[in-house]
């Protein structure tokens, strides 16, 4: 498992096996929010699993399902609002990173209108590339 580092205490990385919630533990996260949606992978067929292993070894868990490139304000909403609510540091994971990565980037535009430039060289430095949502993330609502 490598995580790449969005900001101070928020990082991310591709899909998870419900087995790795343990490295996930041991390297000090307190949070995992998961953006795969139900199904969408072998790798990921639920989040049944995850949620009860997250539990057990005393992890947070927040479940915000979606589509890739589909992003609802209640989406980024609810991301915001894990950023904001649970324990760091927090560890977002989909199938390839993305999807978390531009969540986090909505979510801190949205909640604290983040430069646009910190935002594209914290998703780069992490192996991400924002322009696609340049549009989306200048017109973010506050």
């Amino acid at each position: 498992m490598q995580t790449q580092p969005l900001e101070t205490d928020v990082e991310i990385t591709s899909a998870l096996t419900v087995e790795e919630l343990e490295q996930v533990k041991a390297k000090g996260f307190k949070t995992v929010i998961c953006n795969c949606k139900p199904g969408e992978s072998a790798e990921f067929p639920g989040e049944e699993a995850y949620r009860r292993k997250a539990t057990e070894i005393g992890l947070q868990w927040a479940h915000i399902p979606v589509t890739p490139g589909d992003y609802s304000q209640a989406d980024i909403a609810a991301f915001a609002e894990a950023l904001k609510q649970l324990p760091r540091p927090i560890l977002a994971f989909c199938r390839t990173g993305k999807r978390a990565t531009h969540l986090w980037a909505y979510a801190k535009r949205q909640a604290e209108q983040c430069d646009l430039a910190e935002l594209f060289t914290a998703a780069k430095a992490a192996g991400f590339d924002l322009e696609e949502h340049r549009r989306g993330l200048e017109d973010q609502p506050t």
